[in-house]
């Protein structure tokens, strides 16, 4: 069965010019397994793609029931360069929230 990850986790976003940090945290520290073994930085490229053009690294906080991921190249010249209605990693942050996953 498939579930977004809204569902299991909640997140939290910063940006600093190209750059964006989502950090994923489980509500129950028994879905971080969930977690931990699907949303790979791979999965995260794929689910991101067209809108990040670089890198994505994936960071493990285990005892947080957490994962924490930068993305590279998400706004050409950073917030204040793009046309994007709404620009702030806060928008990316419940778009990987959207992200589906099996249960």
């Amino acid at each position: 069965m498939k579930v977004k990850l809204y569902e299991l986790a909640h997140a939290r976003a910063g940006d600093k010019g190209e750059v964006l940090n989502i950090a994923l945290f489980a509500y129950r520290p028994e879905d971080y397994p969930l977690l931990e073994g699907q949303v790979t930085a791979e999965a995260v490229q794929r689910h991101f793609q067209g809108i990040v053009s670089g890198p994505v690294l994936r960071y493990e906080l285990p005892l947080l029931h957490g994962l924490n991921f930068v993305l590279h190249g998400t706004r050409p010249g950073g917030v204040g360069a793009t046309l994007d209605l709404d620009p702030h990693g806060k928008s990316l942050s419940w778009a990987l929230l959207e992200m589906e996953i099996e249960s």
